[in-house]
């Protein structure tokens, strides 16, 4: 069999290569990585809030929309056991953590305006 070519190393590859260690990198400072997890908590309850609110107005695809957030937020579960096990910093499961927590709540609160 033939030996796979190499990629070539193009800026953007470089640059997007070097993206989560310059974010780790920016997010030692505690105010700024705070910050993050605010963003990453309120976008996610953001989204959760207009899905809901776009398939609510459609009433064609709820079911499904269900399972689509049922299934998100299970694989986000299942993401979380290897990112605990990695050494180092723990930046990219704390934003796991909060957009899985933003979600969660952005559903839980929508679920209770039906009520």
């Amino acid at each position: 069999m033939a030996e796979p070519l190499p990629v070539q190393q193009t800026r953007l590859q470089q640059s997007l290569g070097g993206a989560g260690a310059r974010l780790a990198r920016w997010a030692i400072n505690p105010w700024r990585r705070l910050s993050l997890q605010l963003i990453a908590l309120l976008g996610s309850f953001y989204m959760a809030s207009a899905l809901t609110t776009v398939t609510g107005a459609l009433a064609l695809l709820d079911p499904l929309a269900a399972l689509i957030c049922v299934v998100a937020v299970e694989v986000a579960v299942r993401l979380r056991r290897p990112l605990r096990q990695r050494p180092g910093d723990k930046l990219t499961l704390q934003l796991l953590d909060m957009l899985r927590l933003g979600f969660t709540y952005g559903l839980l609160l929508e679920g209770f305006k039906l009520l």
